[in-house]
This record gives structure tokens, C-alpha cells and sequence, in this order.
């Protein structure tokens, strides 16, 4: 009779002890994705035909924690001209580059960008666009822009992006399905791979993203993968007892 109610109280003991350590693993996970990743809606075209209008896109924190964006990067920021609205745009210069831009085109460093997810019909200049001719880009600021250059309020018209202002890097498009440019949002590095600065005056910054062969940031691949590896874990755990 001892050992039957020996048993049972080890069988309760077991399972508030499984409970409290699920409890406790699910909201470690929902403070982990809550700190390291974020929605954003897209409002408007600014950025066709990279994003589009009331898509749904994932955006990383994690990873400017450890370095610097870097130019063909996508960001969500607190837009400088209007604090209460977060804008979206692509990285062009980062502190240092001299930019010029020419009817919607920007040379870096006096590298002419071949920027082919720009689309002909959509480069250009807005009525609001200032002249930009070997501007360069202070310590801690970011040259923005939208890649739909014809309707894009950016760099060209308000300024810099401060470092402070940004929330993270669009990482993932995940709704709605099935769109011309859901999943990942690819890696554009090479468009400014022969671009190099005279002189480096970059912001303190600790190691970059590095991207597979692929093309696709490992700091990406690793927050996608967060919610099953944390899943994963807490069934291990289980399973031992």
C-alpha cells in the first residue's frame, strides 16, 4: 500500500514538475522571439517589386546587435520626417560612402550600382527628390533608398537615417502565400561588391552576418529555426523523465 502511494505522489511529482518546465521553456521562447524578431505590415509601394503593398514581412533585431547594416540590407526604422510611422526602405550608404545620384541611379564611392531589382520603369526621380552630389553619409547615419524610385520618400528628400532610429533588418515575407517574392528576402551584396571607401569611418561594430553559399544570411536561418529548436529541447526534456 506504501509503495502504491509512493508511486503515485512520484507520478504527480513528475507531472507538476513537467508542467512548471513547459510553462517556464514557452515563455523564455516568447521573450526570446519577442527580443529578437518583430511584424511589420508594408503600407504602400515604395519598395515594389521587392515588397508589396499589405504583405506581412519578419523583421530580424537580432542581428544588428552584433554588426552594422550593410548596404543592400533592408530596414524598418522610425522614420526621421514623421516619428510615429515606421518606414521601410534598402540600404545604400553607410557611414563614410560619398553618394551621388543621378535621375534615380546612385554611384557609391564612384561605383555606378547595377542594381537589378530596381526595375527601368521604376527608376527615376520625385518632385521631392534634393540634388545629391558626392554627399557623404556622417558616423552612425544611413543612406536610404525605396526601390521604387519614382515613389519612394527617402534619403533624397528628408536625410540620413540615424543609427538609433532602426528597428532591424526585413528578413522574411510571410504573408500572404504564394506571392512572386514570399520567403526570405534575398542577399544583394554583390550589387556592391566592387564598391570600397577611400577611407573607413564605420561605427563600432562587432562581426558581420555571414551568408551560405546561398546567398541567405546564417543570423536569418538561425531565428527561423529558434521556435524548434526551443521545441525540440523541451521534448528532450520530457522524454528523460
Amino acid at each position: 500500500m506504501n509503495a502504491e502511494i509512493e508511486l503515485s505522489f512520484e507520478k504527480r511529482h513528475r507531472l507538476i514538475r513537467e508542467v512548471i518546465e513547459t510553462a517556464v521553456l514557452t515563455l523564455l521562447l516568447f521573450l526570446v522571439i519577442h527580443s529578437a524578431v518583430q511584424n511589420f505590415n508594408v503600407d504602400g509601394h515604395s519598395m515594389e517589386p521587392s515588397l508589396h503593398d499589405r504583405e506581412l514581412i519578419l523583421v530580424d533585431k537580432w542581428t544588428y546587435l552584433f554588426h552594422a547594416p550593410t548596404r543592400g540590407d533592408v530596414i524598418v526604422f522610425v522614420a526621421p520626417p514623421e516619428p510615429s510611422a515606421d518606414y521601410v526602405k534598402r540600404v545604400v550608404g553607410i557611414p563614410g560612402d560619398i553618394i551621388t545620384i543621378t535621375d534615380g541611379m546612385p554611384s557609391v564611392d564612384g561605383v555606378a550600382l547595377k542594381e537589378y531589382y530596381v526595375q527601368p520603369a521604376r527608376m527615376g526621380a520625385t518632385p521631392g527628390d534634393n540634388p545629391i552630389v558626392k554627399m557623404i553619409v556622417p558616423p552612425d547615419d544611413f543612406f536610404v533608398l525605396g526601390d521604387n524610385r519614382v515613389g519612394s520618400s527617402d534619403s533624397r528628400t528628408w536625410g540620413f537615417v540615424p543609427r538609433k532610429n532602426i528597428i532591424g533588418r526585413a528578413a522574411l515575407v510571410y504573408w500572404p502565400l504564394g506571392q512572386d517574392n514570399s520567403g526570405l528576402l534575398p542577399n544583394v551584396s554583390s550589387v556592391y561588391g566592387k564598391v570600397q571607401q577611400a577611407q573607413t569611418v564605420h561605427p563600432t561594430s562587432f562581426t558581420s552576418g555571414i551568408p551560405n553559399s546561398h546567398g541567405i544570411d546564417v543570423n536569418t536561418m538561425f531565428l527561423v529555426a529558434m521556435p524548434g529548436v526551443f521545441m525540440v529541447f523541451s521534448y528532450k526534456r520530457r522524454r528523460k523523465h
